[in-house]
């Protein structure tokens, strides 16, 4: 059994007193800084009527700490509220000449990223879709398709399916190489390891505050350098993209500086006093700390699933995949239901369920659930009743 670090941080959620939540890929447990900070934006509504000054700085420090965990600077951060609503406001604004017209992305993308690729095909775009095989994203595998017509490459980080990763290195090298422009959807990995934006010269990347980083759905971020971002004019904005929005002049034209160009409407402001709360824990914690036991934890989880025979989706590779145990058992919501009746909380996804600790999470967790769907899985589907007579 491996070493627990995190005792002391694991009293800050309340839910794992009473329930193994293993749903970092989907939702994260519920930490008290970030519900107390919730709690913080309803008694200034309650009792203040509104409070916005309050509230902005609320979303202003989702920025900045969002900014601190990917090595940028706030002003290359934009505050929207979907990594779909990132990628169509990125996609819509840039151009697609003919002679460079393709957006390369993967089969190992959340579907969303496709879907909000997809109608940029008005705008001139030529989507394709580069084949996965379900192991760790190869440059090899992306090569044969980028070439000098690929304005964007869009790639995960981490397969929200199974927890492949991609070698970002290599991915923007071959980016560079190319005069490309690199967007990484980060959702599934960040909060679990060091993603420095600048250190791997990554242009685009966008995340959303739920799954890892301890937040609420509602709130997302989009990174662009600097010298991309004041380069572009956003088609999808909103009085908080002026550099000025309190000037309320109708006729605009006055982008902010940078990706907050990009931001929209009125922000998700009680999301983001969460999403503040929930990356400042975990810059406190320290994802170094985090990212060393995550890797130990994911290795141990994968050792524990071969030892209890159990088919594995998550590639063997403990080095090349994010903290998902990815057990394939047939009807996941059929299985997920009977681990909730455990009080163990998983995330089925088609025929696999995800069993995605955090850094909160003990090895014990791990094995008990491992033991549990084990379990399910030796007894089979459950037995139809018979009608009574």
């Amino acid at each position: 059994m491996i070493e627990f670090p995190f005792e002391r941080e694991r009293s800050s959620f309340p839910i794992l007193s009473e329930r193994s939540q293993l749903t970092s890929c989907s939702q994260s447990a519920l930490a008290r800084p970030v519900e107390a900070a919730v709690q913080r934006y309803l008694t200034h509504w309650r009792e203040d009527g509104m409070a916005w000054v309050a509230w902005m700085d609320g979303v202003e420090a989702s920025r900045r700490a969002f900014a601190t965990l990917i090595g940028a600077e706030p002003d290359e951060v934009a505050v929207v509220s979907s990594v779909s609503h990132a990628v169509a406001a990125l996609g819509t604004t840039l151009d697609y000449p003919s002679d460079r017209p393709d957006v390369v992305t993967t089969e190992m993308d959340f579907p969303t990223v496709g879907h909000s690729w997809l109608p940029q095909e008005q705008g001139g775009a030529r989507i394709r879709f580069v084949p996965w095989d379900g192991g760790p994203l190869r440059v090899e595998a992306l090569e044969p398709h980028v070439s000098r017509s690929t304005r964007v490459l869009s790639i995960p980080h981490q397969s929200y399916y199974n927890g492949a990763r991609a070698d970002l290195v290599e991915v923007a090298a071959l980016a560079q190489e190319h005069g490309t422009l690199l967007l990484v959807d980060a959702y599934q990995s960040l909060g679990t390891c060091r993603v420095d934006v600048r250190a791997l010269g990554i242009d685009a990347l966008v995340a959303g505050a739920q799954k890892y980083l301890l937040g609420m759905p509602g709130i997302a971020f989009l990174y662009l350098r600097r010298e991309l971002a004041e380069r572009l004019s956003p088609r999808v904005t909103g009085w908080f993209g002026q550099g000025n929005p309190f000037a309320f002049d109708i006729h605009g034209g006055d982008p902010a500086p940078g990706a907050r160009r990009f931001d929209a409407g009125t922000p998700p402001m009680v999301n983001g006093a969460a999403a503040a709360a929930g990356l400042d824990l975990l810059l406190t914690v320290g994802i170094d700390r985090i990212e060393t036991y995550l890797r130990e934890l994911t290795g141990f989880g994968l050792q524990q699933a071969r030892e209890r025979g159990l088919e594995l989706a998550t590639p063997d590779q403990p080095d090349r995949v994010g903290p998902n145990v990815a057990v394939r058992v047939g009807d996941a919501n059929a299985v997920a239901e009977r681990l909730a009746g455990q009080d163990i909380i998983v995330s089925p996804r088609r025929d696999v369920v995800r069993i995605a600790p955090h850094f909160y999470t003990r090895p014990t967790e791990l094995t008990d659930a491992l033991d549990a769907v084990a379990d399910i899985v030796a007894a089979g589907p459950p037995q139809e009743r018979a009608p009574a007579p």
